[in-house]
């Protein structure tokens, strides 16, 4: 199940497309503004160190995306109360793909190969349908404590 939502993008006067799947997802699961969450992901980007993986880093700006797995992006998330499940470790294959039945109720905020997509009660909420068909993998995902 897919419902397009930009997370408030056009509404907060951003045109063109962008990777901003984090602000987005973060905007849509956490009902905030998109320019809020916008200006939030660009400061911790301008206090990143840039590296090859981390092309937005050191910047002021989230329209080149914001890498999630460091430290800065963790306590953002967790000083809003929100706290991150593995579905997935080295070697073990995948065990929970991008589908309703393998997700848990209520909002939460999807790990996927280079994307983060908000999810709610198992419907997917992004700029586009990114399951796969329902093969795509989930890393984790983020959910309320």
């Amino acid at each position: 199940m897919y419902a397009y939502n930009d997370g408030g993008r056009a509404a907060a006067g951003f045109r063109g497309s962008a990777d901003d799947c984090v602000t987005r997802a973060i905007a849509i699961a956490l009902q905030m503004d998109y320019a809020t969450v916008y200006r939030e992901m660009a400061e911790i980007n301008a206090s990143m160190r840039a590296t090859k993986k981390t092309r937005g880093a050191g910047r002021r700006t989230a329209r080149d995306g914001i890498y999630t797995k460091r430290k800065p992006f963790k306590d953002y998330m967790s000083a809003r109360g929100w706290r991150f499940i593995p579905t997935m470790g080295i070697g073990t294959g995948c065990k929970v793909h991008l589908r309703s039945e393998e997700l848990p109720k209520g909002r939460i905020i999807a790990n996927v190969s280079k994307h983060l997509v908000a999810v709610i009660d198992g419907i997917i909420h992004d700029t586009h349908d990114c399951t796969r068909n329902g093969t795509r993998c989930v890393y984790g995902y983020w959910v309320q404590e």
